[in-house]
């Protein structure tokens, strides 16, 4: 009853009743947060249409949230990244990412999403701008047609990893895997590994084991699995899909952060030719019945990339209270 009460005047302005203590007012505030409604857009992003894309949370203003809260409230949204905007004072914008279970340091998906709130609402329009987050501070540019894309760390290339034991997390033979590239680890802000698949319909269909591929990210200190086939269609560079089930997401519809990656991988291992580096384009999200564009230009010079940009289109933006 004290605590009740105490909780009735803290919400008009006025001080706790005499008989709180220090307990009670712990419980005042963590009632008060539990019963707080917080606005968060919903989006898909890398997608024009309501069917297809990879859904991501947003919620602007979040200076006040700790990561405790912002965590939370990923977990009760329960998409692959929800994406929380803050003001900065090294960058336009600061934005923190977090899976159902955990902080990540970079998401491509939710941070096209940011933007495509942003400028659905006029907060901002076409331009360039920065963002702070825990790689750093990138670049984000918003075409005069809202598309919105933006920049990644420089890539690096780390070991390669061997066929068996890849293959058997995903429930193949070996022999599916190229015998031409490399399974490598790859990152432009997040690691991941990188898996050339020989045939479009082995990649669909993949009924991998999460477990393992949980257990093998774990020890890698990898974000997960991601792979892909190089497409024989002119207007698709490759097909992929992505697993990630030591963040929660045993697979996720477009992946943005991988994507660009994915572009380094296919430059450095010859795949790609020069003249179309700023029109790659690669599918993901067709097995989810999500079908994801995801548009990614490289800049280069004497062979050496300068430039990874990842971008696309949103749709669907829908208003929760949560």
């Amino acid at each position: 009853m004290v605590e009740q009460l105490a909780v009735n005047q803290l919400v008009v302005g006025s001080s706790p009743t005499p008989g709180a203590t220090k307990n009670s007012i712990t419980t005042i505030f963590f009632y008060l947060f539990q019963t707080m409604k917080h606005k968060l857009y919903t989006i898909n992003a890398f997608s024009d249409s309501a069917e297809g894309g990879n859904p991501a949370g947003v919620l602007l203003n979040a200076d006040k949230l700790s990561d405790t809260e912002m965590l939370r409230i990923a977990n009760k949204v329960g998409f692959s990244e929800t994406a929380f905007v803050m003001d900065s004072d090294a960058a336009d914008y600061k934005i923190k990412f977090f899976t159902p279970n955990s902080e990540v340091d970079l998401c491509g998906h939710a941070t096209i999403s940011v933007f495509s709130i942003l400028i659905h609402h006029n907060i901002i329009k076409h331009g360039n701008f920065s963002i702070e987050t825990n790689i750093g501070v990138l670049e984000v540019n918003i075409s005069s047609t809202g598309v919105v894309f933006m920049d990644q760390a420089m890539p690096t290339y780390y070991e390669t990893i061997d066929k068996g034991e890849i293959a058997e997390s995903l429930n193949i033979c070996s022999e599916l895997i190229s015998s031409k590239l490399p399974i490598q680890i790859v990152s432009t802000g997040l690691r991941d590994v990188f898996i050339p698949l020989k045939s479009l319909n082995d990649l669909n269909n993949l009924n991998p084991d999460f477990r393992k591929i949980l257990q093998i990210s774990k020890r890698l200190n990898v974000t997960g699995y991601h792979v892909f086939v190089p497409s024989s269609d002119s207007r698709v560079t490759a097909n992929c899909r992505n697993f990630a089930p030591l963040y929660d997401i045993n697979e996720e519809s477009a992946t943005g952060s991988a994507s660009g990656a994915l572009a380094c991988y296919m430059f450095h291992h010859r795949l790609l030719d020069d003249s179309d580096l700023n029109n790659l384009v690669f599918n993901q999200g067709v097995s989810m019945n999500r079908p994801s564009i995801i548009n990614v230009k490289l800049d280069t010079f004497n062979n050496q990339i300068t430039r990874v940009r990842v971008g696309g289109k949103c749709s669907n933006i829908n208003l929760l209270e949560i």
